[in-house]
């Protein structure tokens, strides 16, 4: 008789083999369906046991509500992070008015009569409702760059509930809501921009995730782009005059500005039909193309004007015309150190100075260009925008009096919808300023708030160095290299 023993033993360590196999497989298919349906679209790919990248791929069937939120990635990093921009200090200033009360529902219920959104973090998720109509795409991207915060930090931000003004200019105004008025403390209301006359918490504004309409790259691709154009000119072979390019119909100062275009005040000014360049591609509103110019002007519009950034990162000496309005990182800049200040009272002679002055002594005015392009260069990274961003939120939140819910009415955003919602410029702009990755380190450390004096001084000193500028000015006194301050 023939022992088959072997070959039945075989046999079973075959079967229990590819019963193995299936058992795998199916539990693999499961997880992967799972996966999907819970909504888990980020493929993670864990990097030194900290790290995950996102998917850049999504799908486009699922809703919000099918989507996980984002889950706090701890960072094993035991080093300091580093110090932030000595701009955020501004933030502890915005805030100051409700150090003491705090915040309620009620005063943010109140801010809804002049907001044009409400935006809401609950459990990292958001979610907005929309109270009137805003202008292009402001909202929605400024909701985006608030998305991809969240994808940067994950887990990190506090539940929020807050007000966001998305018009030009400031809304909650000092003379309504002043300390001897019943209605003190304001208000909380978001904003892109401030002045001395209001209470409006300065944020971000859009145009750093881009401005599709005009076709203006995110910040961070132009930025890189503008640096290229920087280089392509020597400074000294520049055009030694002052320029500048834009919408002449935002303002009093822009149409009086138009008067100092001629060559007796060294001044160029060039129109810009919005109309006009879309229908011929942008071909000549190219911003990295027109730092050409020694000097450069920027001058405020309806209110403050998100170019300011552009014309600081030129290399060229900025000439600003005296502004009224601030975002969140122009307080402080320093005249003759980061721009020329130029008076708004009577420009075309404060500018044909300015030129002269500079002219005369190139290695102080490109001094001075280099100063404020290296301050939007280097403390203006995105990076340092979003650690702006959830440093204002964070600090807000804990000014808080109430836990927030979700508003009925309210609609969920995602950045997934966000991207599969939009065609053409639109989407290859929210695609390219897409957080790719979570932080591998802390937001910056965030600066404790100004001393009294200490602001005091700074303020003294910006306004000393102006005052010296015009000295010159009235006695023409072009052959002055540096101050005496």
């Amino acid at each position: 008789m023939v022992d088959r023993r072997p070959a039945k033993i075989g046999v079973q360590t075959t079967v229990a083999f590819f019963l193995v196999i299936l058992v795998v497989i199916a539990t693999i298919t499961r997880w992967i369906n799972v996966s999907i349906i819970s909504g888990s679209l980020q493929k993670k790919f864990l990097l030194l046991g900290t790290s995950q990248t996102y998917s850049s791929e999504f799908d486009c069937s699922l809703k919000c509500s099918d989507i996980s939120p984002l889950t706090n990635i701890s960072t094993d990093n035991n080093s300091p992070s580093e110090s932030c921009p000595e701009y955020f200090k501004w933030i502890h200033e915005d805030l100051r008015p409700w150090k003491v009360t705090g915040i309620t529902k009620e005063m943010v219920e109140k801010a809804k009569e002049k907001a044009h959104i409400n935006i809401v973090i609950v459990n990292g998720r958001v979610y907005t409702e929309k109270f009137k109509e805003v202008f292009q795409t402001r909202d929605a991207v400024t909701i985006w760059g608030i998305l991809q915060l969240l994808r940067l930090y994950p887990g990190k931000l506090p539940d929020l509930d807050f007000m966001f003004e998305c018009g030009d200019k400031t809304v909650i105004k000092k003379r309504d809501y002043g300390r001897s008025k019943a209605l003190y403390p304001p208000p909380p209301m978001f904003h892109y921009c401030g002045d001395d006359s209001s209470f409006d918490i300065v944020f971000p504004d859009w145009s750093f995730w881009g401005w599709p309409e005009l076709n203006i790259k995110p910040w961070e691709i132009l930025k890189e782009d503008m640096q290229e154009g920087n280089s392509r000119i020597k400074w000294s072979d520049r055009e030694p005059n002052a320029y500048w390019k834009g919408n002449t119909n935002l303002s009093a100062a822009r149409r009086d500005l138009v008067k100092c275009n001629a060559s007796e005040w060294n001044t160029r000014i060039d129109k810009v039909d919005w109309v006009h360049e879309r229908k011929h591609g942008f071909k000549t509103a190219d911003l990295a193309s027109q730092c050409t110019h020694r000097y450069k002007i920027y001058v405020e519009g309806v209110s403050w004007s998100v170019s300011e950034k552009y014309i600081l990162a030129c290399d060229s000496m900025s000439l600003i015309i005296n502004p009224r309005y601030y975002d969140f990182f122009t307080r402080s800049l320093l005249p003759t150190i980061h721009y020329w200040p130029i008076n708004e009272h009577n420009k075309c002679k404060s500018i044909k100075f300015a030129v002269e002055w500079g002219n005369k002594h190139m290695n102080k005015a490109q001094e001075i260009g280099k100063t404020g392009s290296k301050y939007v260069q280097e403390q203006l990274r995105l990076k340092y925008v979003y650690d702006y961003m959830f440093h204002l939120l964070n600090e807000y939140s804990k000014l808080m009096k109430y836990k927030p819910t979700v508003p009925k009415g309210a609609v969920e955003v995602c950045s997934e919808t966000m991207v599969c919602s939009v065609k053409g410029s639109r989407k290859k702009f929210r695609k390219h300023s897409m957080v790719k990755d979570p932080a591998d380190s802390s937001p910056c450390t965030i600066p404790s708030s100004y001393y009294p004096a200490e602001l005091e001084e700074f303020l003294e000193r910006k306004k000393n160095l102006t005052k010296q500028v015009r000295m010159w000015e009235e006695s023409e006194s072009i052959g002055i290299a540096t101050l005496k301050i």
